[in-house]
């Protein structure tokens, strides 16, 4: 995967709570919105997202076309092209959004340990 951000998503409980520790270790947010149980935080060049209610389990998160601070670089390689690459080679996707057009988009695969990945295009 050329040029993506890499994030751990984490599935949090409370995120009020979860906001407080992370920033307690130096995080701070980037983005997000409390009001909808989900925020972005980073601390360098570290990102998290805490999202509480959103899915079950943390995952590994990607984010083609941007770099660490969300800002868009180019080239990159399309959210369709990593897909179909996996496929090809006979990985299971899973969760497919906006995968038949162009612009932002995202799947899910799971890793042979059962890790969960999100590879999620914003743009």
């Amino acid at each position: 995967m050329k040029t993506a951000s890499f994030s751990t998503s984490l599935a949090v409980k409370d995120l009020a709570v979860s906001r407080a520790f992370y920033e307690d270790l130096g995080f701070e947010p980037m983005g997000g919105d409390a009001d909808q149980g989900w925020l972005i935080l980073k601390s360098g060049t570290t990102v998290i997202g805490i999202f509480q209610g959103m899915f079950e389990g943390n995952m590994l998160t990607f984010n083609p076309g941007w770099d660490q601070s969300a800002q868009a670089v180019d080239p990159f390689e399309d959210v369709r092209s990593i897909a179909a690459g996996l496929k090809e080679k006979g990985h299971e996707i899973a969760g497919e959004t906006g995968l038949e057009g162009t612009g932002p988009g995202s799947f899910i695969v799971t890793d042979p340990d059962g890790n969960v990945i999100l590879v999620d295009q914003h743009r």
